[in-house]
C-alpha cells in the first residue's frame, strides 16, 4: 500500500509526486480544501505540514521553472552585500512569460537577452529547496550592469566583498563583462578598489 502521509521535509511537492504516493486528483483537492497543501499552479503544491527553515527560492521553481536568481537576490545569495532586497530578483529570457505571480513573496522580474541570460547560470540549493542562480562573476557582472539601478554605494560594497573572496576569478569577471558590454566600467572599479 502507497504512504498517504505528507512528508514533513518537503516544502514542495509536485503533482506528480502527490500521485506517485497515491494521492488522487480528488484525494489532493480535498488536502487543498482543508489546508493541508496550498496549490501555487497546477503543477506544484506547498505543503502545510512542512516543518524545516521556509525558502523563498523555492517559490522560484513553482512559478518561474526557468528564472534564474540574479542581482541583488544573487549577491545577498553569495554574501556580497548587506542589503536585504525586499523581493527576490529573477531573470527570464525576453520571449519567456511567467504566467502567474505570486503575492509573495514578492518577484521582481528582470527580462535579459538571450546571451545575458544563458550566461552562467549554476544550480544552487539553500538546504531547503534547489534552483537556478548566476555564479558569482555573472552576479557581479550583472551588478555593474545595471548599476545605476542597483545604486553605487551597493555596487561599490559588492565588487569590494568579491574582490576580499579567496576564490575570486578575476579572468572569468573580466570575460563576463565582455560579454556584457560593460569591460570599461570594471576596469575603472578594479583600478580605484585593488
Amino acid at each position: 500500500m502507497l504512504n498517504r502521509v505528507l512528508p514533513r521535509n518537503r516544502q514542495f511537492l509536485t503533482a506528480r509526486e502527490l500521485q506517485g504516493q497515491g494521492f488522487s486528483h480528488y484525494i489532493i483537492n480535498q488536502m487543498v480544501a482543508d489546508g493541508n497543501l496550498v496549490k501555487l499552479n497546477n503543477k506544484v503544491y506547498e505543503n502545510t505540514a512542512y516543518t524545516g527553515d521556509a525558502s523563498d527560492f523555492g517559490y522560484i521553481a513553482a512559478y518561474a521553472p526557468k528564472g534564474v536568481v540574479c542581482l541583488m537576490s544573487a549577491a545577498r545569495f553569495y554574501n556580497l552585500t548587506t542589503f536585504l532586497p525586499d523581493g527576490i530578483d529573477i531573470a527570464i529570457e525576453r520571449s519567456m512569460k511567467i504566467s502567474t505571480i505570486p503575492d509573495w513573496p514578492t518577484f521582481h522580474v528582470w527580462y535579459f537577452s538571450k546571451k545575458r541570460y544563458e550566461s552562467g547560470i549554476n544550480t544552487a540549493s539553500d538546504g531547503t529547496a534547489e534552483f537556478l542562480v548566476y555564479d558569482k562573476e555573472k552576479t557581479v557582472a550583472d551588478i555593474l550592469s545595471y548599476r545605476n539601478k542597483i545604486g553605487i554605494e551597493e555596487t561599490k560594497e559588492i565588487i569590494t566583498n568579491y574582490l576580499s573572496l579567496p576564490d575570486r576569478n578575476l579572468n572569468q569577471l573580466h570575460r563576463y563583462a565582455e560579454i556584457l558590454g560593460c569591460k570599461k566600467i570594471l576596469s575603472t572599479y578594479l583600478e580605484v578598489l585593488l
